[in-house]
């Protein structure tokens, strides 16, 4: 005779419609599907300086840290303005271009540098061009309003020089170099390939580079204040995974080089070009974040350079614009 579970036994004596309200309510307490984990959607252009966040998704930091981020390849323009529509919630760029975007119902923060230019942006120039003063009356392209204009508009102050003093040709960095490699105007800011293009050209040579202001170019990773006030924890995991990023391409540089050339992608897929580009960067570790980011650091210092910059220029919206009002080094931690 076979013995019946207690359980079984208990169910077979019980009428029908009791057994299904227990089954039901049996159901109901079982614990559902985790709810799915929200995306947080970052733009990026295509940059060697960003390689070690790409890093930090393919060898899994980013999951081991408990977030979900999706990369959104955009060009500057459309990047900020995805941002201010709410289609991602953070963007890659540098701290010049922040000061020009900001504005009362648009408030963005730097929550941490991932590079700065070291040679990797610059101006070529034609042969007999050797001096940034002999620029004056020339034709010089570079893009309006971005990190081109920028280090241009610092290296012509530094000389005592204006944009009034040359002829400005308005372009986008790779048409600028093009142009100069084409032989149509007579300097182009830019940054690689373009600079290597445009030094090899015949008439070319490398005029200048950022090696010459250090600290002045710096990639930062930027949020809108609503998604640090409300994300924040996920924003302090994605500082963290970038820093694990850092510390495996310092252990372990040509393997990561790979991962990073095949995830930035572009005209950077070559993994032969991205460690030749890298030359011209520098990664921003732990310490470099701290360091840059403290009270009165270099980013308050080329932050608040950027802001008078462009509010010369008309560019920026708010009056009385601070350094610290589009910095937050609050995310940066062990």
């Amino acid at each position: 005779m076979t013995t019946k579970g207690r359980g079984e036994f208990m169910l077979r004596k019980l009428p029908a419609y009791v057994v299904i309200v227990v089954l039901i309510g049996t159901v109901l307490l079982l614990p559902g599907p985790a709810p799915a984990q929200k995306v947080l959607k970052i733009g990026y252009p295509v940059w060697v300086g960003y390689g070690p966040l790409f890093l930090a998704d393919k060898k899994g930091f980013l999951r081991n840290e408990g977030v979900n981020v999706q990369f959104v390849n955009m060009e500057v323009n459309p990047r900020y303005v995805a941002l201010a529509a709410g289609q991602i919630e953070g963007l890659m760029t540098t701290i010049d271009t922040m000061p020009q975007r900001v504005r009362p119902d648009f408030q963005i923060a730097a929550v941490m540098a991932f590079d700065d230019s070291k040679g990797g942006d610059g101006i070529v120039a034609n042969k007999d061009i050797t001096t940034i003063k002999e620029l004056n009356g020339k034709k010089v392209a570079y893009e309006e309003g971005s990190v081109s204009h920028f280090l241009l508009g610092y290296l012509l102050k530094q000389n005592g020089m204006a944009f009034k003093d040359i002829v400005s040709v308005n372009m986008a960095p790779g048409d600028a170099g093009a142009a100069f490699v084409a032989g149509k105007v007579d300097a182009a800011v830019t940054w690689e390939p373009w600079l290597t293009k445009g030094k090899s050209a015949p008439h070319g040579h490398l005029l200048v580079d950022s090696s010459a202001t250090p600290g002045l170019i710096v990639d930062v990773l930027v949020f809108r204040n609503d998604v640090l006030r409300a994300r924040g924890d996920e924003v302090r995991k994605v500082v963290a995974a970038w820093h694990k990023g850092v510390e495996y391409w310092k252990a372990y540089p040509d393997e990561s080089n790979q991962i990073m050339a095949d995830a930035v992608g572009g005209w950077l897929k070559d993994p032969k070009i991205f460690a030749e580009t890298l030359t011209g960067i520098r990664y921003y570790d732990y310490d470099a974040n701290k360091s840059f980011f403290a009270s009165g650091g270099g980013a308050y210092k080329t932050g608040q350079f950027a802001i008078d910059f462009w509010a010369k220029q008309g560019k920026v919206r708010i009056k009385g614009l601070k350094a610290s009002d589009i910095l937050n080094p609050s995310f940066i931690a062990r």
